[in-house]
């Protein structure tokens, strides 16, 4: 046992309360004064150019390097700590290999222009940062930080630790006189003269701080974190490496005690426990001791243990005086004996007793060492070691192939901001020299695991403002529709010469069956060189449901069909649309085509709600199975063009409208002849709905220069004929009447092209569910709606408009003044063309014997209360309310629904 004999020290004056206010107010003025000179150096550094600050960085650097071994000698003669020669590696780290990291980094105005993205990335200087500097990297710390704040444009005032003092503050005087030579502000680096635990706290608690960089032990880095400014602190180093089995053995063993060595262990990310796979173990140890370890033995763990370490609230730390000391003096005064030629000293721990003072961070070439029975164990001693002490900070492994799976396996599995493959720690975690992958730097974040700010590197963008300048952008448009588009009589005829046709799934309404539609379909099919097989599902029923739906799918999955046609009027086509979906996620295997609640799901998911069609969370899958058909039969709902559908939910009787280009026909054929003999009734109620779709198509925040021609013929055309359309009777064929029934399907399926590409808005939200809920058709709910939806949109002043970029200044008065002008109507002013419009429109619902009243329909009005708050949510959330004009607010669909009483 070493004697060591000590002189008592006189006992220290205990200062009054008022005396030590006193003194904390004095390093208050004087840390102020400190701030107050580096805000002046920061409103100068703001006008520097980037060629001028890389100026001053490159002078800095240079001098830094140049004055590194000097440096390295004064830290270790006035600490007593580390190795000079790895304190000049060290010096020359900070300098050279950080310059070279830093020297193209642009910090200086714009740095990042995205012209696509309409974005440009200016960087602003973060302030005055307070940098507290340890007493184990005293010079390369203060060289480091001093390079970043000078190429980041900020100012720094340093707390130097008491024992480096004189060596840090020479490496920051040798940096700051190089950059003052080259022309850098005055005071842009300055430090407390005369440190103490007041002028530090005085500070870091400063409200000029804009950032403090607390590098050093745990204690002051926490006194930075709740300074109350802004801290990118650290967190303490507890790293181990795993030795896989695997392992190049003997450069492990190299590697190891490498960085064990360097500068007495004392860089944070230095190993402090070894876990040694089993197959290895006896192999590791013995060349450890060949190049230089001590195994201790157990006798003398417990002298070693109490002298390193101090118990305290977190686990054990290293005493003052012993972080960066050699083995041998650490051994001397300790009491234990360890050889002359032994510098590193081992000790075989149980993972069972992690958390005990030897499984703690060390700070010097102590080395902890366990052995793995197995991969799943060495991860579990390395996550057990970080959990108990330096969370997040390091790990490493040793390991044959660097494309083992393990490699991979093993970084998700430990928490740790840096896992370090074959190399040593200390110097690898540090970045730049063994390693390309990290960042140059002297302080290291441990990430939310290790209660901090940073899981990198800290570097120049860590200490920068960046101000995004973000231009208005409209994001580019898209008109889509169906690939093929067939018009005229007798277009059902290019049945023959679709291609890839050899088996057809049919879906019809009963009419379609019954009144030999289906039939027509059949005879053009079977005009073809090559017999297609043909299956029918004609039992569609109006307002179809999901259960029809999955009916349909489960009936095309028993055929197997290359092709799908749908013909009929718009139930039979969105529900055969909604049922070839489904046919289709089936065959992907996406869902189970025979489990009703996995299919409900997916449609659940399908019809959820969407803002922008490109950024839909679900995302419809492209049919690969079956192309599709469209053959309409009635001149209303333009699905045949349109990438929607629409589905009445069994349970609660909600419409629901999918929308996604998936649903989109390939091929559409509007044939006139099919619509001949459709009833009165459904003529009118199908027009007043093509009417709806072009009117809301022209207003919508997404109608462009491209649809808005669309949606005016449409307007025209229905104008013009719908009445003449509603009034033929296909029992005394005129010209006239058929030729206004032409008019019209076409008008349906140019208003469906422009609502396709433009989208809807509440007209067609509120139809979807008074119709659900009321059981009226779609056209007559949508003709009841139609001119309170108008009134609605198209006023002037205080108006909460749909957020859209294109959309740039309200304009829906504008607009519906626009398609009255178009039509001729009378009108002076914009209101005036608006109230005209109204009129005309209710000219042609009286035309076609529409009532334009829910009482008018059936509807009650306790009905209509007793369910106002569920159908107003539920119109606010249909899909078609995003690209309406005006955003309505839940109370005013309310009142909108209360109107159309």
């Amino acid at each position: 046992m070493v004697t060591k004999t000590q002189s008592k020290a006189a006992p220290k004056k205990e200062l009054t309360a008022e005396e030590k206010a006193a003194k904390f107010q004095e390093a208050v003025t004087y840390t102020d004064k400190l701030v107050k000179q580096a805000h002046e150096a920061v409103l100068k550094f703001e006008g520097y150019t980037q060629e001028q600050v890389d100026t001053i960085v490159a002078a800095m650097a240079l001098a830094a390097s140049e004055h590194s071994l000097e440096l390295a000698h004064e830290a270790v003669n006035e600490t007593g700590r580390g190795v000079v020669e790895d304190k000049d590696t060290k010096n020359h780290f900070a300098s050279e290999s950080v310059f070279h990291a830093i020297q193209n980094d642009k910090t200086v105005g714009v740095i990042r222009e995205n012209k696509v993205a309409g974005s440009v990335e200016i960087a602003s200087p973060l302030g005055v940062l307070a940098g507290i500097v340890p007493t184990t990297n005293p010079t390369s710390t203060a060289v480091f930080k001093s390079l970043l704040s000078a190429k980041t444009r900020n100012a720094i005032v340093f707390a130097f630790h008491p024992q480096a003092q004189k060596c840090s503050s020479h490496a920051a005087q040798i940096v700051y006189e190089a950059a003052v030579e080259a022309g850098a502000p005055e005071n842009f680096i300055q430090w407390i003269e005369v440190p103490s635990l007041d002028m530090t706290t005085a500070l870091i608690q400063n409200p000029g701080i804009a950032t403090i960089l607390a590098t050093g032990g745990p204690g002051m880095v926490n006194a930075a974190l709740k300074s109350g400014n802004p801290s990118l602190g650290v967190g303490a180093g507890n790293g181990a490496v795993f030795i896989d089995a695997t392992a190049n053995v003997e450069r492990a063993v190299e590697d190891l005690l490498l960085s064990k060595r360097f500068d007495n262990g004392m860089i944070c990310a230095t190993e402090n426990s070894a876990v040694v796979a089993a197959e290895v173990y006896d192999e590791f140890m013995k060349k450890m001791q060949e190049q230089g370890a001590y195994l201790l033995p157990k006798k003398d763990y417990k002298p070693l243990a109490d002298f390193v370490f101090v118990k305290r609230e977190d686990g054990y730390g290293v005493t003052g005086p012993v972080a960066g000391r050699s083995g041998k003096w650490i051994a001397e005064q300790a009491g234990v004996k360890v050889p002359a030629d032994k510098d590193v000293i081992l000790f075989e721990l149980d993972k069972k007793n992690i958390g005990e003072a030897l499984s703690s961070e060390k700070l010097s070439p102590l080395l902890s060492i366990y052995k793995a029975e197995s991969r799943d164990e060495g991860v579990e001693i390395v996550r057990a070691l970080l959990a108990y002490q330096g969370a997040g900070h390091n790990a490493a492994l040793q390991i044959g192939a660097m494309d083992d799976p393990f490699v991979k396996e093993y970084g998700e599995k430990v928490e740790a901001s840096r896992v370090l493959i074959n190399q040593p720690d200390s110097i690898g975690g540090v970045g730049d020299i063994y390693t390309d992958a990290m960042r140059p730097s002297l302080t290291l974040g441990t990430g939310s695991w290790g209660k901090n700010s940073l899981s990198h590197n800290l570097s120049t963008y860590d200490l920068l403002n960046i101000k995004t300048v973000a231009k208005r952008r409209n994001r580019p448009q898209w008109v889509r529709v169906p690939k093929e588009i067939y018009y005229e009589k007798n277009a059902i005829s290019y049945l023959q010469e679709l291609p890839h046709v050899h088996k057809a799934f049919i879906v019809a309404d009963p009419g379609m069956v019954k009144f030999g539609f289906v039939d027509r379909v059949l005879e053009q099919l079977a005009l073809r060189n090559e017999p297609v097989q043909t299956t029918i599902y004609g039992s569609v029923q109006p307002d179809p449901t999901l259960s029809q739906a999955i009916e349909i799918a489960r009936q095309m999955n028993d055929s197997q069909p290359d092709t799908v046609i749908l013909i009929g009027g718009g139930s039979a086509l969105d529900a055969g649309k909604i049922g070839r979906l489904i046919y289709e996620y089936a065959s992907r295997g996406e869902v189970d085509i025979k489990d009703d609640a996995a299919l409900k799901h997916l449609f659940e998911e399908l019809a959820q709600k969407f803002i922008d069609i490109r950024k839909r969370i679900i995302k419809f899958y492209h049919p690969h199975q079956t192309q599709m058909v469209a053959i309409p039969t009635t001149s209303g709902t333009g699905s045949e063009v349109s990438p929607f559908a629409v589905i009445t939910d069994d349970e609660t009787h909600v419409k629901y409208p999918l929308a996604d280009y998936q649903l989109t026909p390939q091929v559409a054929i509007n044939d006139p002849e099919f619509v001949m003999t459709v009833p009165k009734r459904t003529v009118s109620w199908s027009g007043i709905d093509a009417l709806s779709h072009a009117l809301e198509s022209y207003v919508s925040v997404m109608a462009s220069d491209y649809t808005r021609p669309w949606s005016l013929q449409a307007i025209k055309l229905i104008f013009e004929n719908l009445t003449a359309s509603y009034n033929y009777d296909p029992a005394h064929p005129t010209k006239e009447g058929q030729k206004a029934r032409e008019n019209v399907h076409n008008a349906a399926t140019i208003a469906g092209m422009a609502f396709a590409n433009a989208f809807l808005g509440i007209n067609h939200s509120l139809a979807h569910k008074t119709g659900g809920e009321f059981g009226l058709p779609h056209g007559l709910a949508i003709a009841i709606a139609m001119p309170h939806v108008i009134k609605f949109n198209a006023v002037t002043g205080n108006v909460k408009r749909t957020p859209y970029p294109r959309y740039e200044v309200y304009t829906a008065q504008k607009d519906y003044a626009d398609i009255a002008r178009f039509m001729g109507f009378t009108g002076k002013t914009d209101e005036e063309l608006v109230a005209s419009l109204i009129k005309e429109i209710k000219k042609l619902t009286d035309s076609i014997d529409i009532d334009i009243t829910l009482t008018g329909n059936g509807v009650k009005k306790d009905h209509l209360e007793r369910e106002l708050d569920k159908l107003a949510d539920l119109v606010y959330d249909d899909q078609c309310t995003p690209a309406n004009p005006r955003q309505p607010r839940i109370d005013e669909i309310k009142q909108l629904l209360r109107d159309q009483l």
